[in-house]
């Protein structure tokens, strides 16, 4: 007779690996740094080169130390890397540039176990770490042509309406901003195969983008500048989704991306700051747990009577 061998769960086998899911959200992110290469020239290569590179010697490096198991082929480091980059002007510092990669890393993600056990997106805690320390680099926007500017947000803010570019130039990214997030063009066609691929759900994105809209005609804003215009694409395509710090049911995933939308809109509008996508990230990410608690479904039958 054979024996039966019994385990902890889950007992569902999938396919999916953690390096397929990462690999499908790499591609998903080469259309926007392709962008970034076109707008801001070879610089923004060099900083993704960078930042990907210090984000998969850290996290080699870290484990090496500790004596834990490598875990830098299952690519999320690199996804970290191009995350970051993507955040980061394309004239920062590269000393800058891999001080934020080995805070997203090290700091963010391996002292809190690693992958799955981080409580916040590494690249957007580290991104707002930089702003902190580094602001005026952090701040400096370059146009395509290398000429230094504010951002459309920025612009907008101060109302300095007649040099905003068309939504034409919004839509393909001639304008300035970071590395990833001016082409909208491209963010959507990520967005698009993350979805396809089943890798990500339209609930986070849309209850993002959808409440940013709301609330930007509400309130009386220009609704295509606000929704292309600063990292909202993404951040709501690529960021808020993140499986380690995101709710993982449907409905929390619909109140994270309403919260997300609403943090957004106040500091963009009423805030001291012309961007709060980061920031609403990362509030987020911390009420996670509560929110995650509040929506989860309950067993047949539990908790339905005293004991």
């Amino acid at each position: 007779m054979r024996k039966l061998i019994s385990s902890v769960s889950p007992h569902v086998n999938s396919p999916l690996t953690t390096q397929k899911i990462m690999l499908d959200v790499v591609l998903a992110l080469v259309p926007a740094g392709i962008a970034a290469t076109i707008i801001f020239g070879w610089r923004a290569l060099l900083v993704i080169g960078v930042c990907v590179a210090v984000c998969v010697f850290s996290e080699w490096g870290f484990e090496k130390i500790c004596k834990k198991e490598n875990t830098i082929s299952d690519l999320s480091a690199v996804v970290t890397g191009m995350l970051l980059a993507y955040n980061l002007p394309v004239s920062i510092p590269l000393w800058q540039a891999a001080l934020g990669s080995v805070i997203a890393i090290v700091v963010v993600k391996q002292l809190f176990g690693g992958i799955g056990q981080n409580f916040a997106n590494p690249a957007i805690t580290a991104r707002i770490i930089m702003m902190t320390a580094f602001s005026g680099t952090m701040t400096t926007w370059v146009f395509p042509d290398a000429i230094s500017t504010a951002t459309p947000l920025a612009m907008i803010s101060k109302g300095n309406l007649d040099g905003l570019p068309s939504y034409l130039q919004m839509f393909l990214g001639y304008r300035g901003g970071c590395l990833g997030e001016t082409c909208t063009l491209a963010l959507l066609l990520g967005g698009v195969y993350l979805l396809v691929k089943r890798v990500i759900s339209w609930h986070t994105p849309v209850a993002f983008i959808g409440t940013v809209a709301v609330m930007s005609l509400v309130c009386g804003k220009d609704v295509l500048y606000q929704l292309m215009a600063g990292g909202l694409m993404i951040g709501a395509l690529f960021m808020a989704t993140d499986y380690s710090s995101t709710p993982p049911t449907k409905w929390g995933k619909v109140i994270f991306g309403i919260g997300c939308g609403l943090i957004t809109v106040l500091i963009r509008f009423w805030g001291n700051f012309p961007e709060g996508v980061s920031f609403s990230i990362l509030i987020m990410n911390i009420l996670t747990p509560y929110i995650t608690k509040l929506t989860r479904s309950k067993p047949f039958g539990a908790g339905g009577g005293k004991r």
